[in-house]
């Protein structure tokens, strides 16, 4: 289904980890997006992000108000499916079949800092590698080179959005695997702030909250300086109710 124009997938965590496997084990390079309102009003205005949305192999709906839009369309959404929980799942599937995952993005240190914590959560995940590094093109091929180094068949990136799912439609292609490195293909997401709650660096809304599909407030309670992106939230809800007409 589109959402203003957005595709948006409709699948469970469990269909996402398949299809995950599914395309690793196929070869290639092939990347993930985690919609959530912000990604559909950024890509309103933003037209290398939308084509970059357009061509993605999975936009699973992350973010409450996805799930929400589509229900005013008479479209329902099986399952919100965020971006960190996702990308747990997919350390716990890559720790079973031995894949190797790296880590990119984040202040420097997170992601050290979660490589060990998914190491400790995860008996047998492979980390490939980490690097803090930064979106800027000048750095691209540098760091392209370093995670090609380390043949991972997952990758994670946490630049933000859409710097870090632009990131990954310039570079992942140049990141598959070359024949006699290992499995074929290669999966890279998006995954925002997902390091940090992982790290334990920022603290995740408590699980009721999440369930309320109140994680946006309690996320400006502990960051108001956050209001300005929250307004996106405002101008996708009017955009989606008329949309629904």
């Amino acid at each position: 289904m589109h959402i203003l124009g957005v595709r948006v997938d409709d699948v469970t965590y469990q269909e996402a980890c398949d299809i995950a496997e599914a395309l690793i084990r196929r070869g290639g390079a092939h990347q993930f997006a985690t919609v959530n309102p912000e990604f559909v009003m950024a890509a309103q205005e933003d037209e290398e992000f939308r084509a970059v949305l357009a061509s993605t192999a999975l936009n699973v709906p992350d973010g409450a108000g996805v799930v929400w839009a589509a229900g005013r369309r008479g479209l329902k959404l099986r399952q919100r499916v965020a971006g960190v929980d996702l990308m747990l799942e997919l350390c716990a599937l890559a720790a079973r079949h031995r894949w190797r995952v790296f880590l990119l993005g984040a202040q420097p240190g997170v992601a050290e800092r979660v490589a060990a914590a998914l190491v400790l959560a995860h008996r047998g995940l492979i980390i490939a590698g980490t690097y803090a590094g930064s979106p800027r093109r000048e750095e691209e091929m540098a760091i392209v080179a370093r995670v090609r180094a380390a043949r991972p068949q997952l990758l994670f990136v946490a630049y933000g959005a859409p710097a870090q799912d632009k990131w990954l439609a310039r570079n992942l292609p140049l990141l598959i695997p070359a024949e006699g490195e290992g499995l074929g293909g290669i999966v890279g997401m998006g995954v925002g702030g997902a390091f940090d709650f992982v790290a334990g660096v920022q603290k995740r809304a408590p699980a009721w909250v999440q369930r309320a599909n109140l994680e946006w407030l309690y996320r400006l309670m502990r960051q108001p300086w956050r209001w300005r992106r929250q307004t996106a939230l405002v101008r996708f809800a009017v955009a989606a109710m008329l949309e629904s007409f």
